[in-house]
């Protein structure tokens, strides 16, 4: 088994390292919320359809969610460094071709070939951080990388309205995506001359039947979903999804079969008997299905219901972005001692922002955006109490030589929420704007947020019985 053994990385240029790979996952955090500023803007100049609205998100969520083990796999055969610069140069290539797209569906195959890329990029960063911080400063390398991660929503939604707002060189919404691609070069370049040569695990194997399994699966359950609207919830769309249903069930079976003869399956399955773990995926699954959706629906709400401009909608993230930062912070502590309560306080206290929220809208003929930031704030501290611990307490009964399995399932899982979010609740508030109004669409996606949180903090609660009793 050939291996490339490398010098150890000194402490000070490990912090360089720290610091060019926090810099790829933070363009990759801006970029999942900087298209949900934008899309308003984009979807009248490409005359996209709602569908289309959709997909432009949901794509590259389903792309990432079903290759993003791949990816990590990919940096055990070939090196972290290889396919991270990899990731990075395909990100910002594919960002440049979704800046140049001409129509809705241009976008949607080019932001399924950026989810790829991110997929390739993304995993490399924890990975690096794992290899170089082994000591006393590994807490304080992944205290960056969370703070990071979370002003990444915060430079997001404010450089969505301010990028679409000032029309850069004339190019208007397509700036967001270009901006990408610049800063993917500089990062790129600094991670060749910088990053260390690490070494490979070449016996790792690919599964790539099973992705592709996966995603089409996926695709088929939701891309319905996505496109209901517009074919009129035709028949046949249901029995694409059933056809979708079909499939992840093959999926299970396929990768029992790649087990059974030696291979590496995408997931762990001996993970399937962990009562505990499995009912924490539950809960991760509602959690985001109710996380990206609502921005989507409240950006949707302020700019097509409400007429606010893209940089004034913009800004009114900031302060829930900026709220869920400082949650984040409270919740890792409060959390090693009292455990998943504090998740579902959490649950607990985003309902009641969407109450507020809900209130506001129903009250107050035409919010500003003022008045809607300090509601947000209410939903933006409860969900950092809820998404900063959630991955540990999801993880907290899996052994730990499963740990890498365990932390891939439940990434793939939030990202297919994700997703499922922006395609269901996404087909909601549009069917119910053509039929009444975008307030109504609003109400509604409200109380469907609001049921989405509550079965999570079900979840959290049996997910919490089965662990006390084991």
């Amino acid at each position: 088994m050939h291996q490339i053994v490398t010098k150890p990385v000194d402490s000070t240029r490990r912090w360089w390292v720290l610091a060019i790979v926090v810099a790829a996952q933070f363009m990759f955090g801006v970029d999942a919320f900087v298209v949900n500023v934008a899309i308003p803007t984009i979807a009248i100049e490409l005359k996209a359809t709602p569908a289309q609205i959709e997909s432009v998100i949901a794509i590259y969520l389903i792309a990432y969610a079903t290759l993003v083990v791949t990816g990590g796999r990919l940096g055990d055969i070939h090196g972290t460094k290889n396919v991270f610069l990899a990731g990075v140069v395909g990100f910002a290539v594919t960002s440049l071709w979704c800046g140049l797209a001409q129509s809705g569906t241009e976008l949607i195959v080019a932001r399924l070939a950026q989810g790829a890329t991110a997929a390739l990029m993304v995993p490399q960063v924890l990975a690096t951080l794992h290899l170089l911080f082994t000591d006393e400063a590994r807490s304080r390398a992944f205290g960056i990388y969370g703070i990071v991660l979370g002003l990444a929503g915060a430079a997001g939604f404010l450089l969505g309205g301010l990028l679409v707002t000032i029309d850069l060189a004339h190019t208007g919404w397509r700036a967001v995506f270009f901006v990408n691609v610049p800063c993917g070069l500089v990062i790129a370049m600094a991670a060749w001359r910088i990053m260390p040569t690490v070494p490979r695990r070449p016996a790792t194997k690919l599964d790539i039947k099973g992705s592709l399994v996966l995603f089409a699966g996926l695709l088929c359950l939701i891309g319905p979903l996505l496109f209901g609207h517009d074919f009129g919830w035709a028949p046949s769309l249901w029995a694409v999804m059933a056809g979708g249903g079909a499939i992840l069930f093959a999926f299970l079976r396929l990768e029992r079969a790649v087990a059974r003869i030696g291979g590496m399956p995408l997931i762990d399955l001996t993970l399937l008997s962990d009562a505990a773990f499995l009912r924490g995926l539950g809960a991760a699954f509602f959690f985001f299905v109710a996380n990206l959706s609502f921005y989507l629906v409240m950006t949707l709400f302020m700019q097509r219901g409400l007429k606010i401009a893209p940089l004034a909608a913009g800004l009114a993230f900031v302060p829930l972005a900026l709220a869920f930062v400082v949650a984040s912070r409270h919740s890792a502590a409060r959390a090693k001692h009292r455990g998943t309560k504090v998740l579902i306080e959490g649950c607990a206290l985003q309902i009641a922002g969407l109450a507020a929220l809900a209130v506001a809208a129903i009250d107050v003929d035409a919010p500003t955006p003022l008045m809607l930031a300090l509601v947000m704030i209410i939903f933006g501290y409860g969900q950092g109490l809820v998404m900063a611990p959630l991955s540990a307490a999801v993880l907290s009964t899996v052994k730990p030589v499963a740990a890498g399995s365990a932390s891939g399932m439940y990434g793939t899982i939030a990202q297919i929420g994700n997703a499922a979010g922006v395609a269901a609740i996404g087909a909601v508030f549009f069917a119910v704007e053509s039929l009444q109004s975008a307030r109504a669409g609003f109400l509604v996606s409200l109380a469907l947020f609001a049921a989405l949180i509550m079965i999570c903090a079900a979840f959290l609660s049996w997910m919490r019985r089965v662990s006390a009793r084991s």
